[in-house]
């Protein structure tokens, strides 16, 4: 019996065998650099010859003045993308549920689905054209309505601001289309009776479609989670400079610049991997939060 079954997966199971060996070698073969983080690695030497130092790495790491500055700046941008990408998708949906003229309805659809397909590079080119203290449309805008020109790109006050907004503005669309689609599994009958009891449009949405979607948030808001300390290096890469760092450097770009640019590749290494264990607990903790709370499993 195992072995009927077995055979008559065998397709399945090549079809999924290209993709496994991908896996295998670009996301677990490279591993075997997680022990340059406990070694003092020199290119020379290579991993077998570097000398071993133990936890120095991680000792340096949090010695290092801007360690905390950095966890602090990856933080608090994931936590704000966070908030504000649950929120936003939820009013646009909802309010794109309202709409009765369906042709209106799916170009609105359509228009705020498409920066999600676009780069951050492309992205990032866009948001310096247009935040520009000089030539961009919004400082222009400012100063028509009687205010000084903003450097939006290198005031350390407001580029977390600008990483928030520009990672919503790329994404919601995404997200908007998942709410939207849990707004259908709404049975209409309810609204129906609310109509004969007399609610309004806003007393439908409280008691209704917002508990009706509840299980989709929360089980969204939970496994969101597992990204507070990936607060995206493509964005923040191709949009900050060395003005912002203290407001804008994150871990990703510090491990990339320190790693890279610097070529202190233990001392990179240890960063790295602090964070990939930090991000495993997360994951593991908001997979079990959404199977406790949004009754979710992954098999």
């Amino acid at each position: 019996m195992w072995a009927r079954k077995t055979f008559r997966h065998l397709p399945l199971d090549c079809m999924i065998l290209p993709g496994l060996i991908l896996v295998l070698i670009y996301a677990y073969g490279p591993m075997i650099g997680i022990v340059m983080a406990f070694q003092k690695y020199l290119p020379t030497k290579g991993i077998l010859g570097s000398e071993w130092v133990g936890f120095q790495n991680y000792v340096t790491v949090f010695q290092y003045p801007d360690t905390m500055q950095i966890i602090y700046n990856t933080v608090s941008i994931s936590l704000m993308k966070i908030v504000a990408g649950l929120a936003v998708p939820i009013a646009v949906s909802l309010l794109l549920n309202e709409l009765r003229i369906q042709g209106l309805k799916r170009s609105i659809q359509t228009m705020i689905y498409l920066p999600h397909f676009l780069s951050w590079v492309i992205l990032g080119g866009i948001l310096i054209e247009i935040l520009s203290p000089s030539t961009g449309l919004v400082n222009k805008f400012i100063e028509i309505i009687g205010f000084e020109p903003v450097y939006f790109l290198g005031d350390n006050h407001w580029f977390p601001f600008v990483l928030v907004i520009s990672d919503v503005w790329k994404e919601f669309g995404f997200a908007t289309i998942i709410y939207l689609a849990a707004l259908t599994g709404i049975n209409p009958a309810l609204y129906e009776a609310a109509v004969v009891d007399g609610a309004s449009r806003w007393k439908q949405t409280l008691h209704i479609t917002l508990p009706g979607i509840r299980p989709i948030i929360i089980l969204l808001a939970v496994l969101s989670l597992g990204n507070v300390l990936n607060a995206g290096f493509d964005q923040v890469f191709n949009l900050y400079s060395p003005q912002v760092y203290q407001s804008g450097d994150i871990i990703d770009t510090f491990v990339y610049r320190m790693g890279l640019a610097n070529a202190q590749y233990s001392f990179a290494t240890a960063i790295g991997f602090f964070k990939s264990v930090i991000s495993f607990l997360l994951i593991s903790g908001s997979y079990y939060l959404a199977y406790r709370f949004a009754d979710y499993r992954i098999f």
